[in-house]
């Protein structure tokens, strides 16, 4: 989904580029917690490719709350929080198509293994990352901006 609906300072927060450091990727988003029925506030990286917006459990692929939190309730709210601020209303989708996870994912890779600012884990190799739980992200409406 485009990003054209946004206000450009949040389109521009959320198209960051391969230069952008660790910390531009942080954001936090609230889902409701499956076991609880609470909504549950989360810090995660998200990342650009494809021209669409993805969360990624990174390398590893070990199981995540957040990913099994969308998994029962894709409905939540994306917070920019660096740069610029805003509440985005969002919905995930689990990337399971092979083709998809394999150019998103190698996207992300690409774009971790570029000079950034220092903290950046790299290098870091694509055969590494092919188990993350991989979400793809389409914001509903405009964003509330603070």
């Amino acid at each position: 989904m485009s990003l054209e609906h946004l206000p450009e300072s949040v389109r521009k927060g959320i198209e960051i580029t391969p230069a952008a450091g660790t910390r531009e990727r942080i954001v936090d988003i609230t889902t409701i917690g499956r076991q609880t029925g609470r909504p549950r506030r989360i810090e995660i990286f998200f990342y650009r490719a494809a021209g669409n917006t993805y969360l990624c459990s990174g390398a590893g692929g070990g199981a995540t709350s957040w990913y099994a939190n969308l998994l029962a309730d894709p409905s939540f709210t994306f917070h920019l929080k660096n740069g610029v601020t805003a509440d985005l209303a969002a919905q995930a989708t689990p990337v399971v198509d092979p083709v998809e996870r394999q150019t998103v994912l190698g996207a992300i890779v690409d774009d971790l293994n570029q000079p950034h600012d220092p903290g950046t884990i790299r290098p870091t190799r694509l055969e590494d990352w092919a188990e993350s739980r991989l979400m793809r992200i389409d914001f509903d409406g405009p964003a509330a901006d603070h």
